[in-house]
């Protein structure tokens, strides 16, 4: 049967079902979202009521999609924000702000910041000024950059809890907010997606944990990846440690909306280059793959949940392994990078993981290109992804800062009218 509503759209799609139409996704995650200055300029072009973007991801400056926006675009997903965001506080207690590029938003209570005189902005993990800066906005830039803050390593006195001091067990308050979010987002009808608390193994956006006031251990990002081949039963014990600790979560998680997430995401960690991979397949066989097989044979054995592996580059030698560590989905589906040609993804791939992006490139075409140029990409990456399911339409990553209103809505009428066509 065909499906006939958004979460069904979506299910059907990732099981490999051919759905009624191409489900969408746009904001559902921190990597398949958009720059609150393209929902600005949406909100506009739609003749939404005028009202400041919310950021609720400040790292990138992602905002949120409200529900009229959500139906002028013909989105099937539902995100749940987590309790903090990238710079430790919660996503609350709005006020306004004004950005460098003179939008006015609404940002956190906790969103504090300072600019020099020649435009730089610096932002401060969990709101405290009187820490050094975790995070800057270069002048002439639209998001932030981690700030390493790396103390000098002890090579003989690495401690695994340094690293990991970040992970622990939800509280009360944290596991609230996302059953709320989680019931919130059920009741509108999408597919629920979540982001998985603590398996972010080795992700290279919060190596340098610009949530934490003064981080210990590894945080360079050099130095990470380094330790990787230099330190492997380091980075082993600090998986191992997190693993530990993440399942647990993920067990209160399910006791308390289980039935109502539909795809949670389990990791962003970067695997590849625009022309390479980051480690060898054998390298993350053995370091990585025991790991995120174990989390996703928890979720796969106790839960319902569809689990969402992001990684960036020329990954398509290491697609059999994101299969074989259990994942369903992979995104963003970065075209563009070597080896990633869409016809060869599709056939070699198609039947055994879920396409989560790959729409259309955001680094060349849709900023750059014209409406045509967008369109006529985005009907070809439809035609080749779509058949059988398999394909859930997003972006390749999020959507960036001042990306033509024109080139976006041809996008999206692009798809609506490949959907009719179908």
């Amino acid at each position: 049967m065909p499906a006939t509503d958004s979460r069904d759209r979506v299910l059907a799609a990732i099981n490999h079902q051919q759905p009624d139409r191409l489900p969408i996704d746009f904001g559902a995650t921190f990597i398949t979202g958009l720059h609150c200055s393209v929902i600005e300029q949406l909100r506009q072009h739609y003749g939404l009521e005028q009202r400041p973007v919310r950021v609720h991801e400040p790292y990138q400056m992602l905002g949120y999609v409200e529900d009229d926006l959500k139906a002028a675009l013909g989105i099937d997903t539902q995100g749940v924000i987590p309790h903090s965001t990238m710079f430790g506080f919660p996503a609350t207690g709005w006020k306004s702000w004004t950005t460098p590029w003179k939008q006015d938003v609404l940002v956190p209570a906790d969103f504090v910041t300072t600019t020099t005189d020649k435009g730089d902005v610096y932002i401060y993990p969990q709101g405290d000024s009187d820490a050094h800066a975790s995070g800057h906005m270069p002048a002439g830039g639209y998001f932030f950059d981690a700030i390493v803050r790396q103390e000098p390593i002890d090579e003989d006195n690495l401690a695994v809890e340094d690293n990991t001091e970040e992970f622990k067990p939800l509280t009360d308050d944290e596991l609230q907010t996302i059953t709320r979010g989680v019931r919130d987002a059920h009741a509108t009808g999408r597919a629920v997606v979540v982001c998985s608390p603590g398996t972010g193994l080795g992700d290279i956006a919060l190596v340098p944990a610009p949530f934490l006031k003064q981080p210990k251990g590894i945080r360079d990002i050099s130095e990470w990846y380094m330790s990787t081949a230099m330190r492997p039963d380091f980075v082993r014990a600090i998986f191992r440690h997190q693993v530990d600790i993440a399942l647990p979560n993920l067990q209160r998680l399910n006791d308390e909306v289980g039935d109502l997430i539909d795809v949670i995401v389990i990791c962003g960690t970067d695997f590849g280059t625009q022309t390479s991979q980051f480690c060898s397949v054998d390298t993350f066989r053995d370091l990585w793959l025991p790991f995120y097989r174990e989390i996703n044979d928890w979720v796969h054995a106790n839960t319902r949940w569809k689990t969402f592996k992001h990684s960036c580059g020329a990954v398509a030698g290491l697609i059999d392994s994101f299969i074989d560590a259990g994942f369903d989905i992979l995104n963003p589906v970065q075209c563009s990078a070597t080896g990633m040609d869409p016809a060869e993804l599709k056939a070699g791939f198609g039947k055994r993981i879920t396409f989560w992006g790959g729409g259309i490139d955001t680094q060349h075409v849709l900023p750059f290109g014209t409406p045509t140029e967008v369109r006529e990409q985005v009907t070809d990456r439809c035609r080749i992804f779509a058949q059988g399911g398999g394909f859930v339409f997003n972006t390749i990553h999020n959507t960036q800062a001042m990306t033509p209103v024109d080139n976006f809505v041809a996008m999206v009428d692009a798809v609506h009218t490949f959907n009719k066509n179908a």
